[in-house]
């Protein structure tokens, strides 16, 4: 059985599987079955052997009285609810990413910011057996977390996933040749700092699509990516998710949304020499860092220029505490024997 289709195998629920039991009030609780082992909440308990030997959606009753409906839990539960040492990119967004991106089977992809996996499961089950996704991460705790975290999910370390700790700029020209990847992925504080690099490991026609937080790293990534002259013209937008109440005649948007979480902007590697052509309309004054000040004469820097503002904390992201952090690459899975 390929790394791709290991938590989605067919049949009855055997030793091993991931199963997810909802309860009437629809709170999910993911649980590994293991024989003899049983599920506790404080108004009774579910035996595991109830389950072992039982078909996919079944229901199953508590000790109380409760009655859970029993499934596998799908990618986009798991990564929702899988140990974080950093914030994951929602499934609303890997999905943007993998079908604006063109994610394809057998493509070679460049990711870098691993966090906590979850994009990097979706590109993998996008890209498959055949396909590469090479990530690079500059934290080690992170990127323990990741392996972990995908481990979990497809039972063995997917044979198409390579992790480098180290920096993007640093590392990528020592791992592909020129023009040797399909696709590019970052999801980093300052992704305008690897289009060098990027622009470089891209095969002419290939994509780049970046993932950022706020308003201000769109904007400079965005003029970044027209300076540097190798690259179409950007394209950028986000997506917001709104679930509806459905209860007989109440039909209405929920309460609550998936709001938003970050901005996306993609753009393309145009042909060796190539340059895109002019824009017809002229950006705003004091967007690009060569502009000079008319009062000096001396070039001028755009807002947060600084790359030295550019810290998690600084766009506004929740950042796990060191403690956390350790406490989590402490309860990794260890690799498998290969």
């Amino acid at each position: 059985m390929t790394a791709t289709g290991a938590p989605y195998r067919r049949g009855p629920f055997q030793e091993g599987d991931r199963v997810q039991l909802t309860d009437p009030k629809g709170r999910m609780h993911t649980i590994t079955l293991v024989p003899g082992k049983q599920f506790h909440t404080h108004r009774g308990h579910v035996a595991h052997d109830d389950l072992i030997g039982s078909p996919d959606g079944v229901t199953v009753t508590n000790t109380s009285g409760t009655e859970y409906l029993a499934l596998r839990p799908l990618l986009s539960d798991y990564v929702m609810s899988m140990p974080r040492g950093a914030a994951v990119v929602y499934p609303k967004d890997a999905g943007q990413v993998v079908t604006m991106a063109d994610i394809f089977p057998g493509a070679t992809v460049v990711e870098a910011g691993v966090g906590s996996g979850a994009l990097s499961m979706s590109l993998l089950r996008a890209v498959g057996d055949t396909g590469r996704v090479l990530s690079f991460e500059r934290r080690e705790d992170f990127a323990d977390i990741a392996q972990a975290n995908a481990r979990s999910f497809f039972g063995t370390d997917h044979p198409a996933w390579t992790v480098t700790v180290g920096d993007l700029v640093e590392a990528l020209p020592e791992a592909v040749e020129p023009g040797e990847v399909d696709r590019v992925v970052l999801d980093m504080l300052a992704p305008w700092e690897c289009l060098g690099v990027v622009a470089d490991a891209l095969t002419p026609g290939g994509v780049l699509i970046c993932y950022v937080a706020t308003a201000t790293q769109l904007s400079k990534v965005a003029e970044a990516m027209r300076d540097h002259g190798t690259f179409t013209e950007p394209a950028a937008w986000e997506s917001l998710q709104r679930g509806w109440h459905l209860e007989g005649l109440a039909v209405r948007p929920q309460h609550r949304m998936h709001g938003h979480t970050g901005f996306l902007i993609s753009t393309r590697r145009l042909a060796p020499g190539v340059r895109p052509p002019d824009r017809k309309r002229r950006p705003g004054r004091g967007y690009s860092a060569q502009e000079e000040d008319p009062g000096t004469g001396t070039p001028e820097q755009p807002p947060g220029a600084d790359d030295a503002e550019w810290t998690p904390e600084a766009v506004g992201e929740r950042v796990s505490s060191p403690k956390r952090v350790r406490k989590l690459a402490r309860g990794v899975v260890p690799p498998s024997p290969r």
